[in-house]
Order: structure tokens, then C-alpha cells, then sequence
């Protein structure tokens, strides 16, 4: 007669445990994976990008005390929608979202009524390494009137003009950024460019005459 071996108990529990392991490990596994992929490429963009929105962000008009925090927030928002990036498009997510950050920023400057005091851009600065000093003292000095010229348009075109021909993002990605219809887009550049030129003249003039 055949004697049948009854698994003990212990035995039973054991395979379980196995093979709930087993089970359990695959998705835990995978979710690292993909969490430490995300933060792979979240640091990626940073490396890649981070000079480029804090330009940009002083471009559009954020107050130079807080253009450390408003830089970290664009790449915050990029962390939340890091999945719904296009691979590639990185620049344009992060450039349309710095947008949006800095108009909320220069809102709430205009809330709290502050004057911001000048100060050095030390993110702008390092491409003045390697200048001699008269070229280094002349492009502070062509930067300093672009930003009186920017800072004297109109937001909406200023945010336009910025994005086109500062970051030189297409009319596609800056109506996807703003959600805007493209002819809106163009409408304002075209303006924004016309504003630009006189009030480049009115600057230039106001500086002794020297473009």
C-alpha cells in the first residue's frame, strides 16, 4: 500500500511564504525601477537646464531674491509631471512653465508693493569668464538695457518675446506653453517686436547714444 506524505503545516507556510515573495517582489521591484529612472532623469534636466531657466526666469521679470525659489518650483512642477514630459521636450515644458512662474511672481511683488534691489547675477556672470575686461564691462553694460527694455513692455509681450527670440522656443511650443491659439502667438510677437525697437531707442538714447 502507497502511503501518502501529508506536507506538514510548517512546510506549507513556508512554500507560501515563497511563493508571496515571490509574487510580491516583481511590482516592489519595478516600482523602484521606474522611481529611480524618474529621479535619474529629473536630475538629467536639472544639469541640463538649470542656467537656462534662471536666465529666463530674470528675463520675464522675476525679482532677484526670489529667483532662486521660482527656479526650484519650475522643476518641482516638472517632478509632479515628469511622466507627461515628452522625451526631448524637456526644454519647452520647463521654459513654459517658468513663464507661468514668473508671472505669478511678478504678481505677488506687485502685492506686496516691494522695490527689488539690484543685484549680481552670478548664473548670467559665467559667461563673462574669459572676456577680457572692457569686453566683460561692455556686456554687462548691453545687459543691463536689455533688461530696462524688457522691463518696460507689457507682459503679455515681453512673455512672448522672451520665449521666441531670448530662448528661441517655435510658435508651437510657446502656444502649447501659454495655451494659446498660435495666431495669438504671432499676433504678439509681431507687436512685442515693434515695442521692443522703440523702446530700444528710447534706452539706447537715454545712454549716451550707444547701441
Amino acid at each position: 500500500m502507497t502511503v501518502l506524505r501529508v506536507p506538514a503545516a510548517t512546510d506549507l507556510l513556508l512554500d507560501a511564504d515563497i511563493a508571496c515573495e515571490a509574487s510580491d517582489l516583481a511590482p516592489v521591484e519595478a516600482s523602484w525601477a521606474s522611481a529611480a529612472a524618474a529621479q535619474a532623469r529629473l536630475r538629467a534636466m536639472v544639469d541640463a537646464h538649470f542656467d537656462t531657466i534662471y536666465c529666463a526666469l530674470r528675463r520675464l521679470g522675476v525679482p532677484p531674491g526670489d529667483l532662486d525659489d521660482c527656479a526650484q518650483q519650475v522643476f518641482l512642477v516638472a517632478a509632479g509631471k515628469l511622466a507627461a514630459i515628452v522625451p526631448g521636450r524637456e526644454r519647452a515644458f520647463l521654459l513654459g512653465t517658468a513663464a507661468n512662474v514668473a508671472s505669478h511672481a511678478r504678481r505677488s511683488q506687485r502685492r506686496r508693493r516691494e522695490v527689488p534691489e539690484p543685484e549680481e547675477d552670478e548664473t548670467l556672470d559665467r559667461a563673462d569668464k574669459g572676456l577680457r575686461p572692457d569686453e566683460a564691462m561692455e556686456q554687462k553694460r548691453q545687459r543691463a538695457m536689455l533688461d530696462e527694455v524688457l522691463a518696460a513692455m507689457p507682459e503679455d509681450l515681453r512673455t512672448v518675446l522672451v520665449l521666441f527670440e531670448l530662448e528661441e522656443l517655435t510658435m508651437a511650443e510657446i502656444a502649447s506653453a501659454l495655451d494659446l491659439p498660435q495666431g495669438t502667438v504671432a499676433s504678439r510677437l509681431r507687436r512685442a517686436r515693434e515695442t521692443f525697437t522703440r523702446l530700444s531707442a528710447r534706452v539706447v538714447g537715454a545712454h549716451g547714444g550707444r547701441s
